[in-house]
């Protein structure tokens, strides 16, 4: 579970809700007829523009915020440099029977790949190919939570404008302009929230996920090939580490450096 998500929504729910009762009555911000056209209508609106199929597997993202996926490139590179070491001392082959234990279908696809002898041009166009496609899968979900995120204003102000339509057919009764402008804003409230409280930094969260993956896999590519292309172990170590931050290299090294005090 990611706290931070549950930790966002939970004070988010509590800031508004505090904030409006300091100010009003709870009861004014509860309009079903605004829900309707606010959350429906955008619903629709992404009916409209996306296939079904498409449209479910999209919203079905959502459960992906709230998941915590470990994805550690030192891990990682500590991986490929033991995967370099087994190569170094017992040769390529060697790898088919480390690569039957790996729980990640990319990096095993790749050792598998050299383990066929297959041209390091042709494993850095495969791999790259698959990490393209991934990538785009990854920005086409993220275009969906994007796409919510703009369409809930703009069907609180569809609904705001029916409001005011309405209460402009009744002027004659000054009295019912305050309620019914009340009325015909709270949809504008409902669709700043949907996008800037909900979609928006759904659309955010994912993009974030989808980077580290992404460079995770990048990692994996550029260790498979020094690996293929028979480099020391330490200089695809030193390699690897230009993709990490200044902190995570740090950890790195002194994990090093108590591997080798311990030996």
């Amino acid at each position: 579970m990611d706290i931070s998500t549950v930790l966002g929504l939970i004070l988010g729910f509590v800031f508004m809700i505090v904030s409006i009762a300091m100010n009003g009555r709870l009861g004014l911000f509860i309009d079903i007829p605004s829900v309707m056209i606010t959350f429906g209508g955008t619903l629709a609106s992404m009916l409209v523009a996306y296939p079904m199929n498409k449209f479910m597997n999209s919203l079905k993202t959502i459960r992906l915020i709230f998941q915590t996926k470990e994805m550690n490139t030192g891990n990682i590179i500590q991986k490929i440099i033991e995967l370099a070491n087994i190569a170094r001392k017992e040769g390529l082959l060697a790898l088919e029977e480390a690569a039957q234990d790996m729980d990640d279908k990319f990096l095993q696809k790749g050792v598998l790949l050299i383990v066929d002898g297959t041209d390091p041009e042709l494993v850095r166009n495969i791999l790259e190919t698959e990490l393209a496609f991934i990538e785009g899968r990854h920005s086409e979900v993220q275009g969906f939570w994007g796409n919510i995120a703009s369409l809930g204003p703009a069907w609180g102000m569809i609904g705001t404008l029916i409001g005011l339509i309405a209460m402009l057919d009744q002027l004659n009764d000054p009295s019912t302009i305050g309620p019914a402008m009340a009325v015909a804003l709270v949809t504008t409230f409902y669709g700043s929230v949907l996008a800037n409280f909900f979609a928006s930094p759904t659309a955010t969260k994912l993009k974030v996920r989808s980077d580290e993956e992404i460079l995770l896999k990048e990692v994996m590519i550029e260790g498979l090939l020094s690996i293929q292309a028979g480099e020391n172990p330490r200089i695809i170590e030193e390699k690897l580490k230009a993709f990490l931050s200044p902190t995570l290299r740090e950890t790195m090294n002194r994990n090093d450096d108590s591997i080798e005090v311990g030996e």
